[in-house]
């Protein structure tokens, strides 16, 4: 039997860059909050899982209705990313060998295949994985007056998408030494890299998309309309 699956989705921020009147996991997308959207296909993948909801104490937008999970708990988001993780971990009842996934409430394009194929490999996979997908473009680092500084071979760069998945402890410990340490880590994966270890890159869809700026909302209602018309995305997996 494998262990249990613990989902924890970050949603304390506030989302500036939309310029919007909410933070921007409270939109509407197709009829629904993106935070609705994302939890929706996070149940379709792993309907057993227990997921902790990390959100503003104050938040004003929230509906408990929205979350389509049997066992859920919210907790309170902190003021980086990483705190708001660490939060979730210390509420868990978690055991040591139990797996968590992280994902990015931003994120409600991820298909079910690539779900379950990110929970096979951690799975086996001591270190851990995350979602990513080759560097297809050219690369440019800037100089402090934004022109090219130098033009970087993109041969074995990624762009890490979400979930990252971990063992509890592994994933635990990570974090707490990384913020002991000042170290400013801006994913799962770059802290437990600090330990020393090698997550695993698990091959995702370009269009496990971020929804950052206003038109990336159209983006995402393009990609959803188009899923919805030419993918099984609601196929079960057994826990």
């Amino acid at each position: 039997m494998s262990p249990p699956l613990w989902l924890v989705v970050p949603a304390a921020g506030q989302g500036r860059r939309m310029g919007a009147g909410r933070p921007k996991q409270y939109l509407e997308l197709g009829g629904a909050t993106i935070l609705a959207r994302t939890l929706s296909r996070l149940h379709q993948a792993f309907p057993q899982a227990r997921l902790v909801l990390c959100l503003d104490p104050d938040d004003p937008w929230f509906r408990p209705q929205w979350v389509p999970f049997a066992h859920w708990q919210r907790t309170d988001g902190g003021r980086e990313r990483m705190d708001s993780v660490l939060n979730a971990l210390q509420v868990m009842a978690a055991e040591p060998d139990d797996m968590v996934l992280v994902h990015d409430v931003a994120r409600p394009c991820v298909t079910t295949a690539d779900l379950q194929a990110l929970w096979q490999a951690v799975s086996v996979h001591p270190d851990g994985a995350l979602l990513a997908m080759p560097v297809a473009d050219t690369m440019k680092r800037a100089d402090a007056r934004s022109c090219v500084a130098t033009t970087e071979p993109r041969e074995g760069l990624w762009h890490a998408l979400t979930p990252q998945g971990f063992r509890f402890e592994l994933l635990q410990q990570a974090l707490f030494q990384a913020k002991t340490r000042g170290l400013q880590v801006t994913d799962e994966a770059s802290a437990v890299e600090s330990q020393g270890r090698r997550p695993l890159l698990v091959p995702g869809r370009r269009d496990n998309l971020k929804i950052t700026h206003p038109e990336d909302l159209a983006l995402a209602t393009a990609i959803l309309a188009a899923q919805k018309s030419s993918l099984p995305l609601s196929s079960e997996t057994s826990q």
